[in-house]
């Protein structure tokens, strides 16, 4: 009899462990994210007045590429343009998909600033399409709408190269980018940037970043402060 029983419940053992081998995939998955850096950079240039920023954001996800999520960051520049917004929400959906090695990625992007009662509302819209390879990425990105603020310039683009590598040391992950936003109809306001970028796990969720982002245009700023300055950047995030 004891070894019925001993039988027994080795074969419910077993199949219990079978069905969680054998159990499906979900179909969707979610996290969110909260953060802080020592200057909010966007395309180079200082959203927060070179000071630091607190961010946050959620994503979700389906087993069938499709995506949609959220992000937003503490800024100054709409109040240093006489506006109201002390913060930026972005909204975002897109289509991820692989043929082989190559990945492509397609999607809309849409900046909002709360409150902003600028001239020329800096809401801004824009599709994007991305393909990668390896550890590469190329992105270009086109506005639908004004661009951040500047009058008569739909039709604006941005254009980055990123890749990250391992770089086989202590875990540290190393993000090399360049990227070229053009505005429409200001050439002025034109220029290219770029950033390296070296990023550690210190534990899972949780990661580290030091940047040293540039670029070849003076933005004015409060107090004689040139928003587009070369600097380093310091963040911290934890996904969950």
């Amino acid at each position: 009899m004891k070894l019925q029983l001993v039988a027994l419940a080795s074969a419910l053992l077993a199949s219990g462990a079978m069905a969680q081998a054998t159990a499906p995939e979900p179909d969707y998955s979610y996290s969110f994210n909260v953060g802080a850096v020592s200057d909010y950079r966007y395309r180079g240039l200082s959203q927060s007045r070179l000071q630091p920023a607190f961010q946050f954001g959620a994503d979700f996800s389906h087993a069938s590429g499709f995506y949609i999520g959220t992000w937003g960051s503490t800024i100054k520049w709409i109040a240093d343009g006489g506006g109201d917004a002390d913060v930026e929400v972005d909204i975002y959906g897109g289509y991820k998909t692989t043929f082989g090695a190559f990945g492509v990625d397609v999607g809309v992007l849409r900046y909002l600033y709360p409150g902003s009662d600028l001239a020329v509302n800096p809401d801004t819209t824009e599709i994007y399409v991305g393909g990668s390879w390896g550890p590469a990425t190329l992105k270009y990105s086109h506005a639908v709408t004004n661009l951040f603020g500047f009058a008569d310039s739909k039709n604006s683009y941005y254009v980055d190269l990123s890749a990250t590598f391992d770089s086989g040391f202590w875990g540290l992950m190393v993000t090399p980018h360049v990227g070229y936003q053009k505005v429409k109809n200001t050439d002025s306001a034109s220029y290219t940037d770029w950033s390296l970028t070296v990023s550690k796990e210190f534990m899972p969720g949780l990661t580290g970043s030091l940047s040293y982002v540039s670029t070849d245009i003076d933005v004015p700023g409060p107090g004689g402060r040139n928003l587009g300055k070369s600097g380093a950047v310091v963040g911290v995030k934890y996904t969950f």
